[in-house]
C-alpha cells in the first residue's frame, strides 16, 4: 500500500468501489449462477503495523481522552478492536466504560482501573502510564481519527490479499471470484460507516424518483370548510 498519498483513506475506498464496479460489471456477463465461496486458502491477514509513530498516536489518544473525558462519548465510531496494540485497546476500553457510566476520569482514576484489571502486569509500569496520562497534546477525535484510519488501511490490506489470492488460484470459476471478492469487500463496510461518521465525509443519499399520484378513488369529496359567500348588493 502507498503511504505516500496525500489522502490514503479516501483514495482507498475509491479503489475499493471501482473494484466492486468491475465486479458488478463482470457479473453481467455470465448466466446468473447460485453464489460459490472460493476454496482457495486464504493468506494470514497481515499483522498490525507497531512502529513508534503508530504507537505514538494511540497513546496521545490516551492521554487526551483521560483529559477530555466529554469528548469521548461522541467517539462511538472508535473500537477497541481498531487500536495496533492490546494494551492501549484495554485501556480505550476502560476509558469509554467510564465515560458512558458518568464517572469521573482522571489520570488516577484511569491508572487505578488498569491496576485492577491486571493491565499493568507486563506491559507498562505505573509510573509509566500515569507519565503518559498526564500529558494530552491535542483532542480525542483528532488522535482517533488517526487511529481509525490507520485501522481502515490494515483491514483494505487485508481484503486485498484475499481477492489477490483468489484471482491467483486458477481452479476459481468466475462466479466463485465474483462472490468471493464481494465477500471481502463487504469486510470493509463496517469500518468505512465508522470512518465515513468520524470524519463527516457521509456521501449524500441518492435520491429516489418521486411516486407519480394514483387515479383518486370514486367516493365522497374530503371535507373541506366552506368559503363563506358574501352577499352582493
Amino acid at each position: 500500500m502507498d503511504t505516500t498519498l496525500p489522502h490514503r483513506a479516501k483514495t482507498t475506498l475509491q479503489q475499493a468501489d471501482t473494484l466492486a464496479r468491475f465486479l458488478d460489471d463482470l457479473s453481467s456477463h455470465f448466466a446468473p449462477h447460485p453464489g460459490s465461496l472460493p476454496r482457495t486458502p486464504l493468506p494470514t491477514p497481515p499483522t498490525r503495523d507497531t512502529k513508534e509513530d503508530v504507537l505514538d498516536e494511540e497513546r496521545l489518544l490516551i492521554a487526551t481522552a483521560a483529559a477530555y473525558p466529554a469528548e469521548v462519548g461522541e467517539m462511538r465510531w472508535l473500537v477497541p478492536e481498531d487500536f495496533a496494540l492490546p494494551l492501549h485497546a484495554a485501556l480505550w476500553q476502560r476509558l469509554t466504560a467510564l465515560t458512558h457510566r458518568g464517572d469521573p476520569v482522571d489520570p488516577i482514576t484511569v491508572l487505578w482501573e488498569a491496576q485492577h484489571r491486571g493491565l499493568l502486569a507486563h506491559d507498562i509500569a505505573s509510573a509509566d502510564l500515569l507519565a503518559l496520562l498526564s500529558t494530552p497534546v491535542g483532542s480525542p477525535e483528532h488522535w482517533g481519527e488517526k487511529v481509525l484510519e490507520r485501522a481502515l488501511l490494515a483491514r483494505a490490506q487485508s481484503v486485498a490479499s484475499r481477492i489477490t489470492a483468489y484471482t491467483d488460484d486458477p481452479s476459481n470459476s468466475p462466479h466463485q471470484l465474483i462472490t468471493g471478492g464481494r465477500r471481502a469487500l463487504a469486510d470493509l463496510t463496517a469500518l468505512r460507516t465508522r470512518w465515513q461518521q468520524a470524519t463527516g465525509l457521509i456521501p449524500p443519499r441518492t435520491a429516489r424518483p418521486a411516486r407519480t399520484s394514483s387515479a383518486p378513488r370514486a367516493g365522497p369529496p374530503p371535507h373541506t370548510t366552506p368559503t363563506p359567500i358574501r352577499a352582493t348588493r
